[in-house]
């Protein structure tokens, strides 16, 4: 059956059960499911009705016993602390140690720290992954079809909407944490490894059946204000180390000096301005990586000849977006994630950059994220094609490599999505006839600016004349496409074999795509 976006969505997908009971559908464009009801799910919790004096345990296999995990349960994660972090390896293996197996992995992504997963796929100890990104060895034994049933993959907002909705559901979640004191007040500020915020954890404490806040700094109680409310946590458990702190706070996220970069970004500043939302109050979001940070330099001069300033900015935050705050020109941080230590001080002395939820950040399926009120999202690609699909999460080679994240959230929710691309990598080609895997739909997407062009959505017919208007050149994506190819070549087909080993959910939790075992390429 096809989809919204013309892919093929073959029955096994489908078939797939969630826990709740509700049936796969494929995609059927943006807001198909608006004004639908879903009934919330909820977790079984104890009754703590006589005091506790403490809730901490002196061991992870302490706590992994005193939480019943046992074969065929869901463990999830959250992923502040990148690839510095500790957690998910120490848990597995106190998992895998007690004999525990067939376990599903749902955590907010997984990374290269994460390497050590793989083998657990590979014996058949982990039989399900539920995140937003699959990276490094996992990627690779995922693709290869070693994990016993298809990988589901969702946006920040998606994994959100799941977990409320039921199509998930956490047995026992464990949340890293900076600090934490006796009853589980988590926050992640105060400690050897701060991460700035614990945005994305939060709904897992207040889904999951039991709770393990993880620490390596215990402070007196009550440790406020919380990120991680004790109230709803079973068990606190102190550790030497959380982390690696260098890497989970890097230095400031660096601004690209690659002269095509920064004609990139600057071509992308001047497509913003023209647009009619580029006005006092507007908000914005942008990504850490180089081209979509130097936006920033080239929107405040912008911003000074019109004599606007941001309302506020939303996201994973940067200390380029915190620097241009201190200057006066943005009114609120609203935070979901920090990318660099410039980010994280900021949070813990600056009255007007605030911590939120991933639900508040984007899920679908609540009352009104901040997505729906952005006006701008710059966002990079792996892939384009020539109907504005976009992949974030497969590379060339088909392998998982990447992650949809905020992606499709803020493509979807933004009045203006900007996805900022080079034409071509090396030899192979970003904008393409078709990307390998659909993980951001093109009716989401409204303006791609390459190193050789922009293009705009020809149903963003508004943004068409408000270009047209400001004298900015702009040309069909599939012209493009064509020149791409001309530099270096059109790509060969990829080869697939049958097995479906990953499931790409559209925020709404329709499939988008799926990603099939990768087949060795034959002549």
């Amino acid at each position: 059956m096809k989809n919204a976006v013309g892919r093929e969505i073959p029955a096994e997908a489908l078939a797939v059960e969630l826990k709740n009971g509700r049936k796969y559908e494929p995609y059927q464009g943006k807001g198909y499911r608006d004004g639908k009801y879903i009934k919330k799910a909820g977790p079984t919790t104890k009754i703590y009705e006589n005091p506790q004096e403490s809730k901490i345990l002196p061991s992870i296999r302490d706590a992994v016993i005193a939480c019943g995990i046992k074969d065929g349960m869901t463990v999830s994660f959250h992923h502040h602390f990148r690839n510095g972090d500790y957690i998910v390896n120490m848990v597995m293996k106190e998992i895998v140690d007690l004999g525990i197996k067939d376990i599903t992995i749902a955590a907010s992504s997984l990374g290269d720290a994460h390497d050590p997963i793989a083998e657990y796929i590979e014996k058949g100890i982990v039989t399900g992954i539920q995140t937003s990104g699959i990276r490094g060895k996992m990627g690779d034994v995922v693709s290869r079809g070693k994990l016993k049933t298809p990988a589901i993959l969702r946006s920040h907002g998606g994994r959100v909407r799941a977990i409320e909705e039921g199509d998930v559901h956490v047995d026992v979640a464990f949340i890293g944490a900076p600090t934490s004191d006796e009853y589980g007040n988590a926050r992640a500020l105060g400690g050897k490894g701060d991460c700035g915020v614990l945005s994305y954890a939060v709904v897992d404490s207040e889904y999951a059946d039991k709770v393990v806040v993880i620490t390596d700094t215990l402070v007196p109680y009550p440790n406020f204000p919380p990120s991680i409310h004790g109230v709803n946590v079973d068990y606190v458990v102190k550790v030497d180390e959380i982390g690696n702190p260098k890497k989970i706070a890097s230095a400031a996220a660096r601004m690209t000096q690659n002269p095509r970069d920064l004609m990139m970004a600057e071509n992308t500043a001047k497509v913003i301005a023209a647009c009619p939302w580029f006005k006092e109050g507007f908000s914005f979001q942008t990504g850490a990586g180089g081209p979509s940070l130097a936006v920033n330099r080239f929107l405040e001069p912008l911003m000074d000849e019109k004599g606007i300033k941001m309302a506020w900015a939303i996201g994973g935050i940067t200390a380029a977006i915190c620097e241009l705050q201190r200057k006066g020109k943005v009114g609120k941080i609203i935070d979901v994630q920090d990318f660099d230590t410039g980010a994280i001080e900021d949070i813990r002395t600056n009255p007007n950059h605030f911590e939120m939820t991933a639900s508040e950040y984007a899920n679908p399926a609540n009352k009104g994220a901040f997505v729906n009120k952005l006006d701008f999202v710059v966002l990079a690609a792996l892939e384009v094609d020539t109907d504005f699909n976009v992949n974030v999460i497969t590379g060339s080679d088909g392998v998982l490599r990447g992650a949809p994240g905020g992606h499709p959230d803020t493509a979807e929710g933004a009045k203006c999505c900007v996805i900022v691309t080079p034409l071509t990598r090396g030899r192979m080609a970003t904008i393409c006839e078709h990307v390998v895997t659909v993980t951001t739909p093109g009716d989401c997407v409204d303006v791609v600016v390459t190193d050789y062009g922009t293009a705009v959505n020809p149903a963003r017919k508004d943004i068409i004349e408000a270009l047209d208007k400001a004298g900015i050149k702009h040309v069909p994506i599939k012209e493009l496409q064509e020149k791409a190819y001309s530099l270096v070549g059109k790509p060969d087909d990829l080869q697939w074999k049958d097995k479906v080993v990953a499931i790409l959910e559209a925020r709404d939790g329709t499939i988008l795509d799926v990603v099939r075992e990768i087949k060795p390429y034959e002549d």
